[in-house]
């Protein structure tokens, strides 16, 4: 934001608040209605000469409207199933990365997640299984999260990655190489079905249109993100 549009902004927001309250006000006490209408103009010829203002707002009203949607689900979003979370578990910072194990950008967002972690001990990472590409994915899923209950998230997360395509041969070979009983998803019984349902849910309430997406702080974005961006919300969210 550049320093004349935030001056700009908060003239507006002033302008307009005022013209809300004056507007309540003179309703109530029958002002006449020629006083009324040059104020009406007065804001709509300040917002015509500066409509770069107009999609200002909205981004800061949709933000608004995106930080309430994480308030309201904040547990079902931070709180890990399982040990599937990474870094520090007291960290002042939760990142939290809804994925699909067919997501390319998932995949190549691994190392970035991980490059995170070591540049920031007190940052906290939470995956949530978001299953939206494929049956295979939701087969993954299930088995992702009975790998979360026995404790070999990390190990099974990695190894299926970096099996390449997701396949029952693939699914198969990385909760072999993690030491993750297949058997654990039986376990579960209708409690996986029960978090992706729960994920998919968050997910509509805030506007997720993609993998990866992060949620930080207040912020949600839908998209791959580099480093820098990821610490720039993290910083962001920790000043906050």
């Amino acid at each position: 934001m550049s320093r004349l549009t935030l001056p700009l902004a908060a003239l507006a927001g002033l302008l307009i608040g005022g013209l809300a309250v004056y507007l309540f006000t003179t309703s109530r006490h029958g002002a006449p209605l020629g006083e009324r209408a040059r104020m009406e103009a007065v804001v709509r010829d300040y917002v015509l000469s500066h409509p770069e203002l107009i999609p200002e707002a909205m981004q800061r009203l949709q933000d608004k409207q995106t930080g309430s949607a994480v308030a309201l689900n904040r547990k079902a979003i931070q709180t890990p199933f399982g040990n599937a979370w990474a870094g520090n578990p007291r960290g002042d910072v939760t990142v939290v990365e809804y994925f699909d194990y067919n997501c390319g950008y998932c995949r190549a967002s691994l190392p970035l997640v991980r490059q995170l972690i070591a540049s920031d001990p007190n940052v906290k990472v939470v995956f949530r299984e978001w299953p939206i590409l494929a049956q295979s994915s939701v087969d993954a899923a299930r088995l992702s999260l009975a790998a979360a209950e026995q404790g070999k998230f990390e190990a099974f997360h990695d190894a299926l990655y970096n099996a390449g395509p997701v396949s029952p041969e693939t699914m198969r070979a990385a909760a072999a190489k993690a030491g993750v009983d297949p058997a654990g998803v039986a376990r579960l019984g209708d409690r996986a079905d029960k978090e992706i349902a729960l994920n998919r849910q968050v997910a509509r309430d805030l506007g997720l249109n993609g993998t990866p997406s992060w949620v930080i702080g207040d912020k949600v974005v839908s998209s791959m993100l580099p480093l820098d961006k990821l610490q720039q919300l993290v910083a962001e969210a920790r000043t906050k």
